[in-house]
């Protein structure tokens, strides 16, 4: 193992590469088609009023893109569902729901580097989770050690086969202003102000200098009139924020309920994320790595989770080799949950330090109209990459990834650079 030279890997818990090999460096998104994620789902259609249709998007923004839809069709975009959020400065194919609409009024839209096609109806809308995985097709290009460039590829595939950290990727967090994990500890907290402060007014080095000024304005002042006179108007979600503290000052909850629930949801995802990345690298800086001992949490294919036991120890490492069980953390929220092992007192010790209990979960979900019910989840992402290399300076790289498995992570391992070269 290596251990990360960046600081912003440090702080979000993303503290170790499983192979020794040197980075191949390179660039990641240099153009929105170096990066294809296609969904992986199978749906079942019938009668209903959801229509489901299969969206094509170039470097666009999901949200944006929602909204845009919505817009075009006249509907509030509530009545839009998808089941897995996919990245901007790529070319995506994904589900949409559309509550309500007919297949005539999805084809008569024209938005530019978008495509509807209408594929069918359901009783339901799609929600988030709702999909098999993704696979990927990606172009590495500005690679720095050409010259052993394939045997370094060779052995790192090697490595991914058996098994990485499954972090939550970098973008988890917000890659150039990495504040979503801050946001939700401080609704977490209840301070709902400190979290609005954040959202809105805490600046990055990597945005325009005015953007600072006018976020660090906010942070300091709290006048949200001030804040929409000089914060750009791109920040549409800021903006929609401070829209409502203009109307009713001081309501910081309504304010940040303003936002789309998807994103709401993310806030206090992001610090269990957080919580899940520095126990997973806690684990590995112990020496413990990716095999299920004794005391640890192990998830089942059909989304169980068990304790490993000194008299189950032999079963699960039998069944984890034919692929039936993987190590897992638990991701506390507002259920109750008993402490078993290292990694359990690892996880409930860094909520103590920042004073957060199940109640605070609990808290949350009311606040946010969501659920933070808490979940085992896999410490282990494994799949087969294939190569092929279209010039001496490019590598293409094809995987599959299950749900909620970030291809980010993936090639970290490979390029080992600064996260801000593979947004």
């Amino acid at each position: 193992m290596i251990r990360t030279s960046y600081a912003s890997e440090e702080e979000l818990g993303l503290s170790w590469y499983m192979s020794d090999e040197p980075g191949i460096g390179g660039v990641l998104r240099c153009h929105p088609e170096d990066f294809h994620v296609t969904e992986i789902a199978e749906h079942q259609y019938s009668d209903g009023k959801y229509l489901i249709c299969k969206l094509e998007k170039k470097n666009w923004d999901q949200q944006r893109a929602v909204k845009e839809i919505a817009k075009r069709l006249h509907i509030s975009a509530k009545r839009i569902g998808f089941s897995g959020t996919k990245d901007k400065s790529a070319v995506t194919n994904q589900y949409i729901s559309i509550y309500d609409v007919t297949p005539e009024a999805v084809n008569a839209l024209s938005i530019a580097d978008m495509r509807l096609e209408p594929c069918g109806y359901m009783q339901r809308p799609l929600s988030l989770g709702e999909l098999q995985g993704n696979s990927f097709e990606i172009l590495v290009r500005d690679l720095t050690d050409a010259d052993n460039l394939t045997a370094q590829i060779d052995a790192i595939n090697a490595v991914v086969k058996t098994g990485l950290p499954n972090y939550f990727g970098i973008q988890r967090f917000g890659v150039k202003r990495p504040i979503t994990h801050k946001v939700g500890l401080e609704i977490l907290k209840q301070d709902y102000e400190e979290a609005v402060a954040i959202f809105v007014g805490e600046a990055s080095e990597h945005e325009s200098a005015p953007t600072q000024s006018a976020r660090k304005e906010y942070y300091e002042s709290r006048d949200p009139k001030e804040a929409l006179r000089e914060l750009p108007v791109q920040l549409s979600l800021e903006r929609s924020i401070l829209y409502h503290l203009e109307k009713h000052p001081d309501d910081y909850v309504q304010a940040l309920c303003v936002l789309p629930k998807t994103l709401r949801s993310m806030f206090v995802g992001a610090v269990q994320s957080w919580f899940f990345n520095l126990t997973l690298s806690s684990r590995l800086s112990d020496g413990r790595g990716l095999v299920p001992d004794v005391g640890d949490r192990v998830l089942l294919t059909d989304g169980r989770s068990d304790v490993v036991s000194e008299r189950t120890r032999a079963t699960v490492m039998m069944q984890m080799k034919r692929g039936r069980v993987e190590p897992a953390l638990m991701m506390p929220g507002s259920m109750d949950w008993n402490i078993e092992g290292k990694d359990d007192e690892v996880m409930t010790k860094l909520m103590q330090n920042y004073d957060i209990d199940a109640e605070s979960y609990g808290q949350a979900s009311s606040v946010l109209d969501m659920k933070f019910d808490g979940a085992a989840r896999s410490i282990l992402l494994k799949t087969d990459v294939k190569t092929q290399y279209p010039d001496k300076e490019t590598a293409a790289f094809s995987f599959s990834l299950g749900p909620g498995r970030y291809a980010t992570t993936v090639l970290r391992e490979y390029m080992k650079v600064d996260p801000l070269h593979m947004t």
